[in-house]
């Protein structure tokens, strides 16, 4: 069932829930909506671009994700949400007798694929909540000649004479 895009209305474009004029972020996926004006331009600027849509004998593909047949499938709807064109081809050549689960390999154009990171990227933080979290101090490394020092973890400061942070439990040992 198609739905009709209503351009005085609010709509995420993650997970394409609709809101109401004055909210500006969805409640589920934590990103700026986009309005119904903005949504119609960009479905009218991919239909008038279709063409690229379409993966060519000649373009280079590069395979980006693997796994069962579901996730690949979501995976290429995100795609193609976004305006990237991809194909998933098996990989399971000698599964053809029922007896194990399809798994797929989907490819992208190679000229496609730091828009594809990015995506992936945004994807990931979205779905972790990262997105809330300072992450400045995560590769830090801890220095236990010094008297004090920064949990990687947590960020909580703490004395290097003890073997875990006190306030997550991280262990330096």
């Amino acid at each position: 069932m198609k739905r009709e895009i209503e351009a005085d209305l609010q709509y995420c474009p993650t997970c394409m829930d609709e809101y109401r004029a004055d909210i500006t972020t969805c409640a589920a996926c934590q990103v700026s909506l986009l309005s119904g004006k903005e949504l119609l331009q960009g479905q009218q600027q991919r239909k008038q671009g279709a063409s690229n849509m379409v993966i060519s004998p000649d373009d280079e593909l590069v395979s980006i994700r693997r796994g069962p047949l579901v996730q690949m499938k979501d995976f290429q709807f995100m795609l193609k949400r976004e305006g990237i064109p991809s194909l998933a081809v098996s990989e399971d050549s000698n599964c053809g007798q029922g007896s194990c689960a399809t798994n797929l390999v989907v490819q992208i154009r190679r000229e496609d694929l730091q828009e594809v990171m990015a995506i992936l990227e945004q994807d990931h933080v979205r779905s972790t909540g990262l997105e809330d979290h300072d992450l400045s101090i995560a590769g830090a490394v801890i220095d236990t000649t010094a008297e004090q020092a920064n949990c990687p973890a947590c960020g909580y400061s703490f004395s290097t004479t003890e073997a875990t942070c006190p306030d997550c439990g991280l262990c330096f040992a």
